[in-house]
């Protein structure tokens, strides 16, 4: 039985709103001026203690202060319902149909697991994916290839597709040496042609086609 492993934030869902105004209430209480959309997006793909290093040095905060604003945005994402994050068009279609096929589903995130299975079930997809791997479920992190690995082998190995949108998920495949599926709408920020891939797609319709033609089933 074939498996397909989904990155997160930007390919399942956008989520980059909510987080933003976590960040931004925790620099407006901090008495720093908020980080505007375009500035933010490039910050994010990498978990949240990249994150928040980021927010540090754009905002020329004492690097000493990490673990505490760390500890603040998560309390407050933890605690905000996700009221502007979206599951991208066609997502639940995609996965009704993939699993009609027969595969098992399951996320490979940098995000942390417990938020990652809070914003699972806060969107009602937590029903489709029996493993989460979080960015702070093993000793490292994507893009090494040990989360998406250790996804594998909790699922019960398999021929594998693993979906991502960013330069991140294509170096985590390409060391994991497994096929990958780049979705183009996420938080990629290089042109389509420069980041590698064995597919691409727009549109979630695609994925049962491509899903299939990669593990050698009927879709």
């Amino acid at each position: 039985m074939g498996l397909v492993i989904f990155d997160l934030d930007g390919t399942l869902v956008d989520s980059v709103a909510d987080m933003q105004g976590c960040v931004n209430r925790m620099l407006s209480a901090e008495g720093l001026a908020p980080l505007d959309l375009p500035t933010f997006l490039t910050f994010v793909g990498n978990g949240l203690p990249h994150l928040i290093n980021r927010v540090i040095a754009a905002r020329d905060i004492d690097p000493d202060q990490f673990q505490r604003l760390h500890d603040i945005v998560l309390r407050l994402y933890m605690e905000t319902p996700p009221r502007l994050t979206r599951v991208y068009p066609g997502v639940i279609a995609a996965l009704d149909r993939l699993a009609a096929m027969g595969l098992r589903l399951g996320i490979c995130t940098n995000k942390a697991r417990e938020p990652a299975r809070h914003l699972l079930e806060a969107l009602n997809l937590s029903g489709y994916f029996a493993t989460v791997i979080g960015g702070d479920s093993l000793s490292e992190r994507k893009p090494h290839p040990l989360p998406l690995l250790s996804a594998v082998r909790a699922m019960g190995g398999g021929p594998v597709l693993y979906v991502g949108d960013s330069e991140v998920d294509a170096e985590t495949a390409r060391r994991a040496e497994l096929p990958f599926a780049l979705y183009t709408e996420g938080y990629r920020k290089s042109p389509v042609a420069r980041i590698a891939h064995d597919h691409a797609f727009a549109d979630f319709a695609e994925l049962p086609a491509i899903a299939a033609r990669t593990l050698g089933i009927a879709a």
